[in-house]
């Protein structure tokens, strides 16, 4: 099935968009990581808020019944309270639910370090060399202790890899729509 060349080009152009959008994101998340996070969040009260109001209005007007009704209910109830306490107070929010997640990947380095290290001492004579997993076994717990001291801190300095990466993408993006462009050229001659 061919593509007209208008058709090409609205693809260009929505790619380079997509591409401007996210060079933008990933810039604020790399100069503003903090407020990145608190937006992050809000964004998710936001969402929380639309699923549950849509999945009660799903329950109550569309049909939408299943074999667990009041579970259902309960779910969209708790998740719609939990959008806007949310958005009642974003920066509490904040630092309870970056600390947590960053809690939760510092015990799973921790954890994963350990497992390296007790695996490696203990089946030594299957490796050729043990230093190099001992050393990533080491280095999975330092990880995961900084994460432990500096939970949010470490979410900043993670928010920025992250800002770094949509950069990166971004300009693939832009790669992609002017590939896109050119096809549509291609196309019209």
């Amino acid at each position: 099935m061919a593509v007209s060349q208008r058709t090409m080009k609205n693809y260009a152009w929505a790619t380079g968009l997509r591409g401007l959008l996210m060079l933008l994101a990933g810039l604020y998340a790399l100069i503003f990581p903090g407020p990145a996070l608190t937006a992050l969040v809000i964004a998710g009260g936001i969402l929380l808020i639309i699923d549950s109001v849509l999945g009660l209005w799903s329950l109550t007007f569309g049909g939408g019944k299943s074999g667990n009704y009041w579970f259902d209910v309960i779910s969209n109830v708790v998740s719609l309270i939990l959008g806007v306490l949310i958005l009642l107070s974003p920066l509490l929010v904040t630092v309870l639910t970056v600390t947590f997640f960053v809690y939760l990947a510092a015990i799973a380095a921790i954890v994963v370090g350990i497992m390296e290290i007790w695996i490696v001492i203990r089946e030594r004579e299957s490796y050729a060399r043990i230093w190099p997993v001992l050393l990533s076994g080491i280095f999975y717990v330092l990880f995961g202790i900084v994460l432990a001291l500096f939970p949010l801190i470490s979410a900043e300095v993670m928010m920025m890899f992250g800002g770094i990466l949509l950069i990166i993408f971004s300009f693939g993006l832009f790669g992609w729509a002017w590939r896109l462009w050119q096809r549509a050229k291609d196309v019209q001659s």
